[in-house]
C-alpha cells in the first residue's frame, strides 16, 4: 500500500498499527467555530470525535486575550447578525441543546448599528432591508433609482442565497427568477452590480462602506456574498454577551459533554492520506491518532500544500490553483483601554472613510506604498466597541473605563512589514527592528485618525497593544495573516466546496464556499456534518430539531469563565491562565 501524505511519510496502517496510538471516528483538526460545530454534531450522534488544536485556547477567530487583569479584548468577534428568534446562529445552538448558554445583545437596531462617515455623508445604518433603503435614499436623495435597482437586487439575491441554504433546490430557485440568480452567480462581483446600477463614487462608497467585514474592495467579492453579509446583519445586529469566548465555550461544552474530545496545545504536523482515503493524522511530536474521518478547519492553503503533501494527495490542477491562490486583505488592529468613559456614541461600529471615492483612496494607498515605500495616510478605520457592546461585563473593562478596538486595511506582504516571510515558517519576527518600526508608525497612523475622528484620548489610555497580520499568521496559521481566507482561487471568489477529493477528508473555515465571519463558518460547520451524517441538517435546525441532550451539559457554578472552558478539560488545571480582578 502507497500512503499518500506530507514530505517526512511513513508506512502504511490499519486501526491495529502499532504506529497509531489510538483510533476515533472523527478527527478535527483547529478548533475555529466551523470545525467545533461540525465535532460538535458529530458527537451529538453519538461519534467519537477529536478536536486538535494548536493554541492554548479554541476558538480560532472568535477567541479572547486579557490583560493586566482588567481587560479582556475579542480577537474577530465584533458583530453578529441574525440572531433573533428565527436566526441561524441561535438554531445552530439550539440543535446542540446550548441556546440559553448564550445571550445575544441587541446593538441600536432602529437608529443603526453601523455608522458610515465619509467626508460629506453620515449614513447610520439600521435594521430592516426597507430601512436600509430609506436611510440611503434620504443620505443621496439624487441617486434614489440607483439605489432602488442596487437594493432590490440585492435583497433578492440575498433572499435565493438563504433559501438554498435551506434546502430549496437551485433549479426551482432558476425557474422563478432567472435574472436573481444570474446574479448570484460566482462571477459577478459586487462591482459589477455597482456598475449595472449606475450610481456615483459616493453612492458606491456608502453601499460597499462595510467592506471591513471579508476586507476586499468591490471588485474582489462577489455581488452574493455581499449581499449575504448585508442581510446577516440587517436582519439584526448582536453582541454575545459576555464576548465571543462565551460562544465558543459552548460549543466546547456540547462537544465533550455528547462524548468528543478537545485537545488544545496539540500540533498536527501531518493529515495522513492512503490509497486516496483520509487515515488519520501524526502530531508535531511524532505520534499518529487514526480516524477515517478528517476534517480540517485549518487554513486551506495550509491544509492542501503542507498538512497533505500537495500533489501526493491531490490533482496537480487543484494544487496549483491553490498555491496561486490570492488571499483577502490582511488587518492591522489596535486594542485599546481607557480609565474613562466615551460619552456620546452611539452602540453601533464606526466606518470612518477619509473620501468619497473608497476604492480610489484604497488603491492610491497601494499605489502609493509601493512606488514610495512609504505611507502617512490611511484611506479607512473601523471602531468596535466592546464596551458599548457588552456594557455592565466585568470581563470587558471595570466601570467607567473603555475598551475598544481600531482596524483597518494595509498593503499585503511580507515586505511592507520589513520582513521575508511569516511566522508559521519560522520567521523571528517579534524583534526585527524594521518590523517594530513600521508597527510603531502604523500604530500612530491610526491613533492619530481615531481621534480625528472621536476626539482625544491618548492622555487616558491605561492599555495599548497593536496586532498585525504577522500576529495573525501567529496564532491562527492563516495565510498571508487575513482572517478573511481566499480572493481568488481561479475566478473571484470561487472557493472549494466541503468535500475534498481525498475520501473521508472534509474543510471548514473561512477559505469554503459559505463565506467569512463567524455566522458563516459556524453555517459551513453544520452543512459538513450534514454531509457526513447524510441528512439536511441545517433545514432541520431551522424546523426545530435537537440532536443533543441538555441534560448531559455540565452546571456552570460561581466563577464559571469561558477561557478556561476553552482549553479543554484535560488542561483546566495547566498554568498560564490569565484570569480577571
Amino acid at each position: 500500500m502507497r500512503e499518500v501524505q506530507g514530505p517526512t511519510a511513513g508506512g502504511g496502517r490499519d486501526h491495529h498499527d502499532d504506529h497509531y496510538e489510538d483510533h476515533y471516528d472523527a478527527i478535527v483538526v483547529g478548533s475555529g467555530l466551523g470545525g467545533l460545530v461540525s465535532a460538535a454534531y458529530l458527537a451529538a450522534d453519538g461519534r467519537r470525535v477529536l478536536v486538535l488544536e494548536q493554541h492554548d485556547v479554541a476558538g480560532g477567530n472568535a477567541h479572547v486575550f486579557r490583560r493586566r487583569r482588567k481587560y479582556e479584548f475579542d480577537v474577530g468577534t465584533h458583530y453578529v447578525g441574525d440572531c433573533g428568534p428565527d436566526g441561524i446562529l441561535p438554531a445552530i445552538l439550539s440543535g446542540l441543546g446550548v441556546r440559553d448558554r448564550v445571550s445575544f445583545r441587541p446593538m441600536d437596531n432602529e437608529q443603526g448599528f453601523d455608522r458610515i462617515i465619509t467626508p460629506t455623508a453620515t449614513l447610520d445604518v439600521p435594521a430592516g432591508w426597507t430601512a436600509y433603503r430609506d436611510r440611503l435614499c434620504d443620505a443621496l436623495p439624487e441617486e434614489t433609482e440607483g439605489i432602488d435597482r442596487f437594493v432590490h437586487l440585492a435583497e433578492a439575491v440575498a433572499g435565493a442565497t438563504r433559501e438554498a441554504l435551506l434546502g430549496r433546490p437551485m433549479v426551482d430557485l432558476f425557474r422563478q427568477s432567472p435574472d436573481t440568480m444570474r446574479w448570484a452567480r460566482r462571477a459577478r462581483t459586487l462591482a459589477d452590480a455597482l456598475d449595472h446600477c449606475g450610481v456615483s463614487p459616493k453612492a458606491r462608497t456608502l453601499l460597499a462602506a462595510q467592506a471591513g467585514n471579508y476586507a476586499t474592495m468591490p471588485d474582489g467579492i462577489t455581488f452574493a456574498e455581499h449581499s449575504a453579509m448585508l442581510d446577516h446583519y440587517l436582519r439584526g445586529a448582536y453582541y454575545p454577551e459576555g464576548g465571543g469566548q462565551v460562544l465558543v465555550a459552548a460549543f466546547v461544552e456540547a462537544l465533550e459533554s455528547y462524548g468528543g474530545e478537545l485537545r488544545t496545545r496539540c500540533e498536527v504536523r501531518r493529515i495522513l492520506i492512503e490509497e486516496g482515503r483520509a487515515t488519520g493524522v501524526e502530531l508535531a511530536d511524532g505520534s499518529r491518532i487514526s480516524a477515517p474521518l478528517v476534517i480540517s478547519n485549518a487554513d486551506y492553503r495550509r491544509t492542501v500544500l503542507d498538512l497533505c503533501g500537495g500533489e501526493r494527495a491531490f490533482p496537480a490542477d487543484l494544487v496549483d490553483r491553490t498555491r496561486t491562490a490570492t488571499m483577502r486583505g490582511a488587518l492591522v488592529a489596535v486594542y485599546i483601554a481607557l480609565d474613562t468613559e466615551l460619552p456620546g456614541l452611539p452602540n453601533a461600529n464606526l466606518w470612518w472613510h477619509g473620501s468619497d471615492d473608497m476604492e480610489a483612496a484604497h488603491a492610491a494607498m497601494i499605489e502609493r506604498w509601493e512606488r514610495e515605500r512609504r505611507l502617512d495616510s490611511i484611506p479607512q478605520l473601523m471602531f468596535s466597541f466592546a464596551s458599548h457592546k457588552d456594557p455592565g461585563s466585568a470581563a470587558v473593562c471595570p466601570p467607567g473605563h473603555t475598551n475598544f478596538q481600531l482596524l483597518t486595511l494595509c498593503p499585503p506582504g511580507y515586505d511592507f512589514w520589513g520582513v521575508r516571510g511569516g511566522p508559521a515558517d519560522g520567521e523571528p519576527y517579534r524583534r526585527n527592528p524594521a518590523y517594530q518600526e513600521r508597527k510603531q508608525q502604523f500604530t500612530e497612523l491610526m491613533l492619530t485618525t481615531a481621534e480625528k475622528v472621536i476626539g482625544p484620548f491618548r492622555e487616558r489610555i491605561t492599555h495599548l497593544e497593536t496586532a498585525t497580520p504577522l500576529s495573525h499568521e501567529r496564532y491562527i496559521r492563516s495565510s498571508g495573516g487575513t482572517p478573511y481566507g481566499m480572493a481568488r482561487w481561479g475566478s473571484v471568489s470561487q472557493r472549494p466546496d466541503l468535500r475534498t477529493d481525498v475520501e473521508g477528508l472534509y474543510v471548514v473555515g473561512q477559505s469554503t464556499r459559505f463565506g467569512s465571519g463567524l455566522g458563516a463558518v459556524a453555517t459551513g460547520g453544520v452543512v459538513a456534518a450534514g454531509q457526513i451524517l447524510d441528512r439536511p441538517l441545517m433545514p432541520e435546525l431551522v424546523a426545530g430539531t435537537v440532536l443533543g441532550d441538555p441534560a448531559r451539559l455540565p452546571d456552570r457554578g460561581p466563577g464559571w469563565d469561558p477561557l478556561l472552558v476553552s482549553r479543554g478539560r484535560s488542561r483546566q488545571s495547566a498554568k498560564g491562565l490569565a484570569r480577571i480582578g
